[in-house]
Formats: structure tokens, sequence, C-alpha cells
């Protein structure tokens, strides 16, 4: 497979730098090809802005979809977003590693996806009407593709369990796979989690260098998060708000997920975690 790692960690001798060197060493020892993107070592810049476009703004004043979509569409793309872009359509897998900073990604793979997923590319696609809104969540240019997180964190697992003062990993870590990832179409599968990152000795690296390998060897047949798609007939469209009759009383981010063994129709109890591995 072609395999795309967007890596964002500014210390290359940290942890997370070598578990890149882990994870490019493993794929490639499988027979992968793999490329990476290291967002940090490449100078990325994380700020969308009218220098995106080789036209600048269009207008009087800059608008970002607008002005996306005619550098898309036209050709006019800044050469690094259109370079990403090229990795993206190689790419029959992505993974997204990086550590949780202040809840979310850190801000310079913010400003990647930002930037590479213009209009027209990644949101903007597809027919919007009164049957079909757009081609997303679970259909999209990325249709086809897998995904995962490999995702570090300094707090405990308790900090990020259901009760846990941080709040759910899950729900920390869902507008990033559902929306970041699902949305263009990817399959997400479950995220690679490492807690306790600044507790890392050598008996520990070894147990959780075997737990990633066991992962990435498993790339193609692990099952992707369950996530609802939008045009399959569990949401009212245009309104995309589930029908009545799907996850009754079931509200937030769960009622986003199929429970294994139930059909839609008689999902009484959607509230299922979304599958972790640490």
């Amino acid at each position: 497979m072609n395999i795309l790692l967007v890596y964002a960690h500014p210390e290359p001798q940290s942890l997370n730098g070598s578990l890149r060197d882990f994870i490019v060493d493993r794929l490639q020892g499988n027979g992968h090809s793999v490329q990476v993107s290291d967002l940090y070592a490449m100078g990325w810049k994380a700020v969308l802005d009218p220098d995106d476009s080789l036209d600048g703004a269009i207008g009087e004043r800059f608008h970002p979809e607008r002005d996306s979509r005619h550098a898309f569409e036209n050709g006019r793309q800044s050469p690094d977003i259109a370079a990403e872009q090229d990795k993206l359509r190689w790419a029959d897998v992505v993974i997204l590693q990086f550590p949780l900073w202040w809840f979310s990604m850190p801000a310079i793979l913010k400003g990647w996806v930002e930037r590479v997923y213009a209009y027209g590319f990644a949101y903007g696609v597809g027919e919007h009407s009164d049957r079909h809104w757009g081609d997303r969540y679970g259909e999209g240019t990325m249709a086809g593709k897998r995904a995962m997180l490999v995702v570090t964190t300094g707090g405990w697992e308790s900090h990020y369990a259901a009760r846990g003062i941080n709040g759910p990993i899950d729900d920390l870590l869902f507008p990033i796979q559902h929306g970041t990832l699902y949305y263009p179409g990817f399959d997400v599968l479950p995220p690679f989690l490492l807690y306790r990152s600044g507790r890392m000795d050598e008996t520990r690296y070894r147990q959780v260098s075997a737990e990633l390998a066991a992962r990435l060897d498993t790339l193609e047949t692990t099952a992707p998060i369950p996530f609802r798609r939008q045009n399959h007939g569990d949401y009212e469209i245009p309104a995309c708000t589930l029908r009545e009759d799907i996850a009754p009383g079931v509200h937030g981010f769960a009622a986003h997920l199929r429970s294994a063994g139930t059909d839609d129709e008689t999902e009484a109890d959607a509230g299922t975690a979304v599958a972790t591995a640490a």
C-alpha cells in the first residue's frame, strides 16, 4: 500500500520522533511505500491567507472559500498545497501523528488541514439537493482510503476515561476523526493512543512498540469506526439531522455511531464508545 504519514512534533529526538521512525521502518519492512510530511521540518506555513493562491485575493477582500475554490479549479494554488494534495491522492492510508496539545492537534497540523483541504478538493463537492447534501461523511474525494491517528498525551489514561477530568478521549478526538477524516470520505480506524508520554523507560517502550507494530501490521484488516453515512438514509436531508427512529433518546457524538449487531430502525442503544487502542 501507499501510506502517507503526516507528522507534527518540533523535536526529532522526542518520543514522537522515535515513534515516527519506528512507524516508517515497520511499514517499509512490510513492503509498503511510505511518504512523510514532517511539518516542522518542512517549515509548513500554518496560516490560511491570500498567499495560498498565486493570484492572491480575487475580490476586494479575502474570501477563504471563494478564493480557495478559484485557486484549486484554475491550477493557481501555492506549490506546497498542491504537493500535499498529490500525496493524499497517492495514499491508500493516511496516518496523522501528533501530541495532544490543549485538547487538540498542534496548530501546525490544523493549518495543514485548513490549507490542503481546499474547496473542491476535500469539501464543496457533490450534488446539493433535497435528496443528497454533498459528497461528505462517508463519501467524497477520500472515499476508499483509510486513515488513523497516532496520538500521545501527557495525562493518564484515567484522565481521559468516561468520567475523567479531561473528558472522554473519544469525544476529544471526535472532531478530528469524524470531521477532519470521515467528512471527506476516509474510513477511520480506531486511534493508537499512548498515555503518560513523559513516563517512558526501555521496558515500556518495547511494550508500546509491540502494540504499535500490531496496529501497523493490520492497517488493511482493522474494522473502521462505524460512523453513520450522511446520504444513506439515517439523516433527514437537507437538515442533516438523524431521523427520529434512529438511536432514539441518544444525543451528542454517540448518536452518530452505529451500534454493533443492530439495525438502524431498532437501534435503542447507540451509545457505544468508539473503540480505542492504547
